[in-house]
């Protein structure tokens, strides 16, 4: 469809307004300045590289491959408390956690894009071990692991990290997909996102990579420009279930993505990248099919980026570039570095 319309999310339950006549438009908007490669393998004043003192102190050891740790400016905390019973309009509760900081290498240069798939195995077995051990506390009950690439996405720190954030509830965006998940198991008896990539393999259009384990794709309705999913072949809840196939799988296709990503426009790509997974601690799910979501700002170039600001803010989502354009413009993308390592 070339002419303007909208598109249904069945995951999130909303509608998504696409508008393709509008890439024509002259653009006299923002233009930030294009992300810069840092080439330092060690940053003294970093307080994630090893061997460094963090701001409350402590000293990070001297790791070698990935390193984990509870973040010194945690979000939430982890002090559980009785919930009020629920009166009037305006509520309030307390709300627990736990936050941890998760470094990729000890390399400070290092990105995603630019790291040896086994070195990105090794961060996907510290996102497995690390979901399975804190899935064991019992008053968990969402585990999202997460990464912000970039000054323009909110990256504190240009070392390689991603965060886990762990809530006593289950946070909006994981309790919508909870529920679409659920009615379509219930209705159809098959999981929504393994019906989704049964109809998306068929198209193909929005295919950008994959492989035997999992498939990279732009959804068919997508916000970001080049937004993108990666979803597994085989139907399981979380990462803590994969076996190790499934791992050397992701490896391979988190490294063709963003190797893709920085190639689009020859520039260290930002994002916002997490994994979705069931919800733990809540009893049975079996709708949950674990996938990642990536939502990179860019647009036009490396220093033109897309705002979700009024008519986004006030209505619904709205795209200018179709997710086919997007996904074919990925897929033109050499599986080469754009940006050769160190």
């Amino acid at each position: 469809m070339n002419g303007v319309h909208r598109r249904w999310n069945p995951l999130s339950k909303r509608w998504v307004l696409v508008s393709p006549h509008r890439m024509q438009r002259p653009w006299q908007g923002q233009q930030d300045t294009p992300a810069q490669l840092d080439h330092t393998p060690y940053d003294p004043a970093c307080y994630l590289c090893p061997g460094n003192t963090r701001a409350n102190g402590e000293t990070n050891p001297a790791y070698e491959t990935t390193f984990a740790f509870e973040n010194d400016f945690a979000a939430l905390l982890p002090s559980p408390q009785p919930r009020p019973r629920p009166t009037g309009i305006l509520r309030a509760e307390p709300e627990a956690g736990l936050c941890r900081v998760l470094c990729y290498s000890p390399d400070h240069s290092l990105t995603m894009s630019r790291m040896a798939v086994g070195q990105i195995e090794s961060v996907i077995q510290l996102w497995h071990r690390e979901y399975l051990e804190i899935a064991q506390i019992p008053w968990i009950r969402n585990i999202q692991i997460f990464e912000n690439r970039g000054e323009m996405m909110g990256a504190s720190n240009p070392h390689p990290h991603g965060q886990l954030w762990a809530n006593e509830t289950v946070p909006d965006e994981v309790a919508v997909e909870t529920e679409s998940q659920s009615e379509h198991w219930t209705a159809t008896g098959h999981s929504l996102l393994a019906s989704t990539l049964a109809e998306e393999e068929a198209s193909g259009e929005r295919i950008v990579c994959a492989n035997e384990h999992f498939v990279a794709l732009v959804p068919f309705w997508a916000v970001w420009p080049f937004e993108t999913m990666v979803v597994p072949r085989r139907h399981y809840g979380s990462i803590g279930q994969q076996s190790p196939e499934e791992d050397q799988a992701l490896a391979r296709i988190l490294s063709e993505l963003t190797i893709r990503y920085d190639k689009l426009f020859d520039t260290p790509f930002p994002y916002s990248m997490g994994l979705h997974q069931a919800p733990v601690n809540n009893g049975p799910l079996p709708g949950w099919h674990f996938h990642m979501h990536f939502f990179p700002p860019l647009l036009r170039s490396a220093s033109v980026r897309k705002f979700l600001v009024g008519y986004e803010m006030l209505a619904q989502p709205q795209r200018d570039i179709t997710p086919e354009a997007a996904a074919a413009r990925l897929r033109e993308c050499e599986n080469i570095p754009a940006i050769p390592p160190l």
